[in-house]
């Protein structure tokens, strides 16, 4: 017998293929009793589908009116979280927003009353806000989705930070996202080594014909994805020895300020990359948290000219003269 959810789905759809069914011939198309299909049937008027039933010789079960539409069977939270899907995947990858608001519109038709309202509630009031960097193509993510899950090796165009512009031939291992940004990690032919690209730098995308072995990748991919999203490259790499238990003071620090480790009871280490000096003195007057600098990333020079100049500038106002 087949699960309740997947007989009331077999049991509108049935209902929807013929204009009337007999309580025999239904019951023996799901291999249920009676009892079984009376209650199946309440079930589904209680989703606000009309079914009607009739009795006597040519009695049984009819769709009423207006019930045409393909079955849905959403729970609130389902259908909640199908709408909310459906608003973050037209935000977050170019070319999908016409069809997302047309599968909600559908959506919104499919679903009984009861559900529709709360469904709906959420992306009848929210607006997609255009972001600052530019979305990925749901063409190229299908792309290199494709490519990962078959094991094809890619070519492409890719610009840096700096917008220079390189050629890489790539064995892709997984796709990741963060807000509206899509990366991919892979294996580059040309570094010998694994790197993770943005999407939206890729100006050309083309699967190869050459299909590669899967290679471990040497380590948690998840972890290394998020420390490297979160913690860009940067021209300077430093270590600083911060006073203060790292579980106490990591709630206060967020992601993009670097990597915690621990010491011991009184003392943790922060690793951060910055791209200069005023970068760095200014996240650690952000923090605000008695440190000891450990490794300046060679900043050391750059640093004390800084300094120098946050002293001239702030000391005549905290001292004026007479």
């Amino acid at each position: 017998m087949l699960r309740t959810s997947h007989r009331l789905l077999r049991l509108l759809s049935l209902l929807q293929s013929r204009r009337h069914w007999t309580g025999g011939d239904l019951s023996a198309e799901l291999e249920v009793d009676r009892r079984t299909l009376r209650r199946d049937v309440e079930r589904l008027r209680e989703l606000g589908y009309p079914v009607q039933a009739s009795s006597g010789p040519g009695g049984g079960y009819a769709l009423g009116s207006g019930s045409s539409m393909p079955p849905v069977l959403l729970e609130d939270d389902e259908a909640v979280a199908v709408a909310v899907a459906l608003r973050t995947a037209a935000a977050s990858v170019a070319g999908m927003e016409e069809t997302a608001i047309g599968l909600l519109a559908k959506l919104d038709q499919w679903l009984p009353a009861r559900l529709r309202r709360r469904a709906s509630a959420l992306y009848s009031v929210t607006l997609s806000l255009p972001s600052a960097s530019s979305a990925s193509q749901v063409d190229d993510l299908t792309a290199i989705a494709v490519a990962a899950r078959d094991g094809f090796r890619l070519r492409i165009d890719y610009g840096d930070r700096d917008g220079k512009a390189s050629k890489r031939t790539l064995e892709p291992l997984r796709l990741a996202h963060s807000g509206s940004r899509w990366y991919l990690l892979a294996w580059d032919l040309q570094r010998q080594d694994w790197r993770i690209f943005r999407i939206d730098r890729m100006r050309r995308i083309e699967t190869t014909a050459a299909q590669f072995p899967p290679r471990a990748f040497p380590g948690d991919v998840a972890e290394y994805l998020s420390r490297s999203i979160t913690q860009p490259p940067a021209r300077h790499r430093v270590q600083v020895r911060l006073k203060g238990a790292a579980a106490a003071l990591a709630p206060g620090i967020p992601a993009w300020c670097g990597v915690l480790h621990a010491l011991d009871d009184g003392h943790c280490l922060l690793e951060t990359g910055v791209e200069s000096a005023g970068e760095l003195l200014a996240q650690l007057a952000f923090l605000g948290i008695d440190f000891e600098l450990i490794d300046d990333g060679g900043l050391g020079d750059a640093l004390l000219h800084a300094l120098d100049g946050l002293q001239r500038g702030l000391l005549p106002s905290r001292f004026p003269q007479a």
